[in-house]
């Protein structure tokens, strides 16, 4: 006895129609028949009567009827309470990401997947990208939010978002109220730059690179916060990533137009990893809601 068997019997009773009960089943009808009738010799008894174009229970057939029907409910639970287990994310997942990163998605997306995965223990460990580089060869991590370029062979990378850069001024500044500007156009202009350990500074020289730029360093720091702060001071100029605008602060945002300005985010992970459920629940978690 079969399980597609059972739902042949029962679309059939409920259709009345071998034909409607194929249809239903999404299966040719020489093949639904050839099935019911191998299910009736092994019981040994007939449980439809063929009259004509109509199909009617037989006293078998009606004894039979209630305990597929069973069999089948029961079958559709199991299958039911196994989907449950899996989508109950129970493990631990580490995840590192760059401090020009942390502070703009982090908390967000903790908050959503904690409220999602309850019973997954979630841990942020926050450093630059050479140490979280180190931490994924050594399993220290788990995975790790980062920016292009990267250019190691043992990383897979996801691609999470990609977002332009603006031009923070100082709310005097000539080009304040303009809505897009070239870097060029900020030539002799004293910059305030995050320091050679973080990445994104690395995005900066690029873009002034490819601008012919070479910008005058007035100040470093390791926060988009304090090099805000500097530019509202009037103290230079500054790049930072869309997430970082801050309208709260005392400076204005101008689209970079050039092109290439622009910061590309990334999930990376050791190529040839294996991951828990709960590992590739927030990596999913983070592929859908990171845009």
């Amino acid at each position: 006895m079969e399980f597609h068997q059972l739902r042949y019997v029962c679309a059939i009773a409920d259709t009345g129609s071998f034909s409607r009960a194929a249809e239903r089943c999404h299966v040719a009808q020489p093949s639904l028949s050839q099935q019911v009738s191998k299910l009736e010799e092994d019981l040994g008894s007939r449980l439809f009567d063929r009259l004509g174009r109509s199909v009617r229970l037989t006293e078998a057939g009606r004894t039979f009827l209630p305990y597929a029907r069973s069999i089948l409910h029961q079958m559709e639970a199991a299958r039911s309470e196994v989907e449950d287990k899996k989508a109950d994310v129970r493990g631990s997942v580490t995840v590192g990401v760059i401090p020009t990163i942390a502070p703009y998605i982090i908390p967000k997306q903790v908050a959503g997947f904690s409220k999602k995965y309850a019973e997954a223990k979630l841990r942020i460990v926050e450093e630059t990208t050479p140490v979280l580089l180190e931490s994924l060869r050594n399993h220290a991590i788990d995975l790790a939010i980062l920016s292009l370029p990267l250019r190691h062979k043992d990383l897979e990378l996801i691609t999470l978002r990609t977002e332009p850069l603006f031009a923070a001024l100082p709310k005097n500044h000539p080009r304040a109220a303009s809505k897009s500007l070239s870097l060029k156009e900020l030539r002799g202009e004293p910059f305030v730059l995050l320091r050679d350990s973080h990445c994104f500074r690395d995005i900066s020289i690029a873009a002034c690179t490819r601008a012919h730029l070479n910008p005058k360093i007035a100040f470093e720091s390791g926060q988009f916060s304090s090099l805000l702060g500097m530019v509202a001071a009037g103290i230079g100029v500054s790049l930072v990533p869309e997430m970082a605008v801050d309208r709260g602060v005392a400076c204005c945002y101008v689209k970079i137009g050039d092109a290439q300005a622009s910061r590309t985010i990334v999930a990376a992970t050791l190529r040839g990893r294996s991951f828990n459920r709960v590992q590739q629940a927030f990596l999913k978690h983070l592929k859908t809601e990171v845009s």
